[in-house]
């Protein structure tokens, strides 16, 4: 019972497991890529009142969204619940993100009396709208990103609402994978309700919810004392979105203040821009979700996430910007918006805790769809979100092949994609030199190069980072930009914007490149037989060696000239000004 350490511990547990258990339960019973093979959903656990207990290991951008959109499914419904019955909603303006994301809430009760909710959020294949896969950039009304659901009973008292079904089923482009994404959402639920009636055996239902409210309140304080042991402060930071495609090569500024004072930490976005014409507006939760990952980055991952967390952490939005956007906004691409603000956050964060935060990630995962109709006229939607590169951390080099840290998802294996879709990945690989360099480097870029074998598709890219590169930290320089190309080393060849909509014709490639990480310290401090390993493993060239770190590498098997280098790394220290703080320009070139 509460007030039990080890009762509770163990309790913890248990709910935490149950959550994993429902996240594996989508990932193996799924219908589409976007969920069995990229893994772009979340699962958890809320209390009666709706209130986050706990979440599986799965999107950390779906933090704060699903007790937002069960709060706004309960006001819908008031005390009109019962046991059978499944809630399904999408709008992003009654509790959502983007339409794509379908919410799936299921009652549980013991004893009697409602103990919980079951929580699912999905993103799906298609929810029709102008564009296969819903997700394009430039839409500028919601209106035209697809079926938009507001909270609704799925299920009444176990029957199924046919009509809600049948309408789902004619207003998206493959239907089968929707409604085959959504049985797994409700076997989830199922897993859920089992293992809460098991805990409900063991402890009865006023000891499942009394645990329950123990679970938020050791977050809570967890979450307190690991504020209360970070300097007070206070601090800005200003980054940019390119553009949002329709208002081509106009920047977006993002502007983040972080205010930490005692036990409590304000996370305000005042300042950041209107919300603009194109789909990359978002709603509060999701800021919500993306200032909240920046700040357990600082705290610590060892606190659970649940209600808890959100009560030391409070998010400002001002509405009618792009931190939190009105009705009729498009914002069915705002999870670049979203990705984009992780990265502000923590450059808040950085001037408050340099030692705690990394350089800037790639941008976050690129986000990549190809529609259209095969030969037989059969509908096909490849969605793909490219994992990237993280920023030079204070302790270590970044990642790259990995996915965002605001998104644990993966990209779509090269196998899968040619058996599943009419695509042929012609390369996809890590690019050269392209992490900011630093102390410690930032994660190369990945490449990927696509050929439609299919007559035609509509090919959207939601990218972002190829005018504004990822910032490096402490001395480190900036990433590379991203970059996207038609008919890569053809006659045809041309540069393309980060963000577009377009058609995509039989044997034209396509390839997108991700930008580099930036890096975090003094190039010029790295050690020098980290150098020589990333040379030996194709990761820097011998050049940008001795152009970015002083570092003089050559031979078969390369290794580090020490006198060269050491009169090399003098020259670059009495010739180039030190790297600023924040650093978003190039790195100067190497003296001849």
């Amino acid at each position: 019972m509460k007030g039990d350490p080890i009762t509770e511990a163990l309790f913890r547990a248990a709910i935490a497991a149950l959550g994993d258990e429902m996240a594996l339960t989508i990932y193996r019973t799924s219908y589409s890529g976007v969920l069995k093979n990229i893994m772009d959903y979340s699962a958890a656990l809320c209390d009666a009142e709706g209130r986050l207990a706990a979440q599986g290991l799965s999107v950390p951008g779906h933090l704060c969204s699903i007790p937002v959109a069960l709060k706004a499914a309960l006001a819908r419904y008031g005390t009109d619940i019962a046991p059978g019955d499944v809630l399904a909603m999408n709008d992003p303006y009654e509790g959502g993100m983007h339409l794509p994301d379908i919410f799936v809430f299921r009652p549980i009760y013991a004893e009697g009396a409602l103990i919980a909710w079951a929580a699912t959020i999905c993103h799906h294949t298609d929810v029709g709208g102008r564009v296969p896969g819903s997700n394009a950039s430039d839409s500028t009304e919601i209106y035209a990103e697809g079926l938009r659901i507001p909270p609704l009973k799925l299920f009444r008292k176990g029957v199924a609402d046919e009509s809600l079904f049948r309408i789902i089923e004619k207003n998206v482009r493959v239907p089968e994978r929707v409604l085959g994404d959504l049985r797994a959402q409700l076997a989830a639920c199922e897993i859920a309700e089992r293992g809460i009636v098991e805990l409900v055996r063991r402890h009865g239902a006023e000891g499942v919810r009394a645990l329950m409210a123990a679970a938020m309140d050791h977050s809570e304080r967890l979450t307190r004392a690991a504020l209360a042991a970070l300097p007070d402060g206070e601090a800005t930071f200003t980054d940019w979105i390119d553009d949002d495609q329709i208002d081509a090569g106009k920047p977006i500024p993002l502007v983040c203040t972080v205010r930490k004072r005692g036990t409590d930490m304000e996370i305000d976005w005042a300042g950041s821009s209107p919300q603009v014409k194109g789909a990359i507006n978002n709603t509060h939760s999701y800021t919500a979700a993306a200032s909240f990952t920046a700040a357990i980055c600082v705290l610590g991952t060892e606190i659970p996430n649940n209600d808890g967390v959100f009560r030391a952490i409070r998010v400002r939005a001002p509405a009618g910007t792009i931190a939190n956007a009105l009705p009729p906004a498009a914002c069915a691409a705002r999870g670049l918006t979203g990705f984009r603000m992780l990265d502000c956050c923590l450059g808040a964060l950085a001037l408050l805790y340099p030692d705690r935060v990394p350089a800037a990630s790639e941008g976050g995962n690129t986000g990549i769809t190809v529609g259209g109709f095969d030969a037989a006229r059969k509908p096909f939607i490849y969605v793909d979100f490219l994992s990237g590169a993280w920023g030079g951390r204070p302790w270590a080099d970044g990642l790259e092949g990995n996915t965002n840290m605001f998104a644990n998802m993966a990209s779509f294996s090269v196998e899968v994609i040619e058996a599943e879709q009419p695509l042929e990945v012609l390369e996809y690989g890590i690019v050269p030199d392209s992490g900011g360099p630093g102390k410690f480097r930032g994660g190369m870029a990945l490449s990927r190069t696509w050929r439609m074998l299919a007559e035609e598709g509509i090919l959207q890219v939601r990218a972002d980072r190829a005018t504004h590169r990822p910032y490096g930290l402490q001395g480190g320089a900036p990433g590379t930009p991203s970059c996207n190309m038609l008919d890569p080393g053809e006659a045809t060849e041309r540069v393309l914007p980060a963000k577009l909509t377009m058609t995509l014709k039989r044997g034209e490639t396509f390839r997108h490149r991700m930008a580099g990480a930036g890096g975090w310290g003094d190039p010029l401090a790295r050690d020098v037989r980290l150098v020589e390993r990333d040379v030996c493993e194709g990761l820097v060239s011998e050049a940008a060696a001795a152009r970015d770190y002083g570092v003089v590498v050559a031979g078969e098997p390369p290794r580090v000239d020490e006198t060269a280098t050491a009169a090399l790394r003098a020259q670059l220290r009495a010739s180039r000004a030190p790297y600023p703080a924040v650093a978003r320009e190039a790195l100067p070139e190497a003296a001849e």
